[in-house]
């Protein structure tokens, strides 16, 4: 009984539209119907796949809506998550898109796995990862090699 995928992730955002246009403008995510909740958001995905569900932050009757947010929870930033993992292809145009859209980003690429990462930040401050698999070499795109990191022992 292995999990075989990820259905959806749900970010408490405390700008909705700031967010709703990062995942769409950024990531190139579009919405997806959504059911008629009795609070605000949006469902976005790419494919019908890879969602993110946005939902308001700090609004009224939020412990009957939101099961995995207990009163106290972390508001800034993104809590006990430490990032979100997604895959993606053809990396040069992602990193050009990243670079037209003013979005910094942090390079990372383990060349045994052939695996280059982008790593960004949602306005919510959610880290999320772009994984491209299968690149031989980063050398227009820069860089850190993760094997050249201090190892902890």
């Amino acid at each position: 009984m292995p999990l075989t995928a990820i259905n959806h992730y749900l970010i408490r955002s405390e700008d909705l539209e700031q967010s709703r246009a990062f995942y769409e403008d950024v990531l190139g995510m579009s919405q997806i119907p959504r059911p008629d909740f009795p609070f605000p958001g949006y469902w976005l995905g790419v494919s019908g796949a890879a969602q993110v569900h946005l939902a308001p932050g700090g609004i009224e009757n939020a412990s009957l809506y939101f099961l995995g947010s207990p009163p106290g929870v972390a508001t800034q930033h993104s809590g006990v998550i430490d990032h979100v993992a997604f895959l993606a292809s053809e990396p040069k145009n992602f990193v050009e898109h990243l670079k037209e859209k003013g979005v910094a980003f942090r390079p990372r690429y383990l060349a045994e796995s052939n695996l280059f990462q982008l790593f960004v930040q949602d306005p919510d401050g959610v880290t999320v990862e772009i994984n491209f698999f299968d690149v031989d070499s980063t050398a227009d795109w820069g860089g850190e090699d993760y094997k050249a990191l201090p190892k902890v022992s």
